[in-house]
Parts: structure tokens; sequence; C-alpha cells
């Protein structure tokens, strides 16, 4: 989510066009990355004492939402670590699933608990796919062992989309 400007454009094209029947939801710890026990995590510290800029603070995103007028009940917040919050998560069916965890393990712990819920037709964009092996190993990984069949898509140097069947 970092500060939350991803997610306040999809809830200003939802409001945009008159849409109340979707809900944004933003999963993050609000405290930055975590410390990871992956293999391929190793090289990749990303930790709050490492990287503090990573941890913004839930109240700072809600006011960055609260700007545009978009802090709705269309916005809901899952905070936690993912492995903590995700699995038992009752977001409903997806739409779109935008992952941006940088690392393994929580690439890997995101697509497993939520791909299951992207609803056929929907999209799934990968944010470090291009630029950390760590992310590209998991959903490598994620799609080979789920026969993920859909090709891969360039959005640019760093991330990548696939649209569910």
């Amino acid at each position: 989510v970092w500060r939350g400007g991803c997610c306040i454009l999809m809830r200003a094209v939802l409001a945009a066009n008159n849409c109340c029947d979707r809900a944004i939801w933003l999963a993050d710890s609000f405290a930055g990355v975590p410390v990871s026990d992956a293999d391929a995590d190793r090289k990749y510290a990303m930790d709050p004492s490492l990287l503090p800029v990573l941890a913004v603070p839930v109240d700072e995103v809600k006011e960055n939402f609260q700007r545009f007028g978009l802090l709705d009940g269309q916005v809901r917040f899952l905070e936690g670590w993912f492995e903590e919050t995700l699995p038992g998560s009752n977001t409903g069916p997806l739409s779109l699933l935008r992952v941006d965890c940088d690392l393994y393990k929580s690439t890997m712990t995101v697509l497993k608990a939520l791909y299951g819920k992207v609803s056929a037709g929907g999209w799934v964009i990968i944010d470090d796919y291009g630029i950390l092996p760590p992310c590209r190993a998991a959903v490598d990984e994620f799609r080979s062992e789920n026969r993920i069949m859909e090709p891969l898509e360039p959005i640019d140097d760093h991330a990548v989309f696939w649209r569910v069947s």
C-alpha cells in the first residue's frame, strides 16, 4: 500500500463510474517490510531498520484518501503481517489483485491466500516482477505449481500482469 496512491486511484475509478458494490481492500503491515527467513530473500533485506521509508502508518494513508474525499465504506484496511491477516480475510471475490510485496515470502503468502479469490476474467498485477528476483521466483513458482498458463504481460520494466481464466 505504501502511501496509498494506487489504491486511491482505484477508489477514484469506482467513484467516477458510480460503482457502489465493490470495495478497495488495502492489506499492509503499515510498519514496513518484515524480516524474512526465506532463502530467496536473504540478499534483499528491506526491514524497517534498513528502509524506514516503507513504513507508512495507516493513519497517514487514511489522511491521503481523505484529502481526495475518497475515504468511505468502500475503503477497507487489513492491518498486520500478511500471514496473520490474509488467510482468514473476508475480502470476497476480487476483480483485481495487485501484489506489491517485493520479497519471495510476502509475495507467496499473498498469492496463496488471495489468488483463489480472483474471479474468472479478473486481473493479477505483480509490481516488482521485473526488478526483484525474490518476487519473480515466488510468482514463477506459484504459477508453475498451480498450472497457471495465462501469459505474463509486461507493463513496464518492473511490473507484469495476467488475466485469470
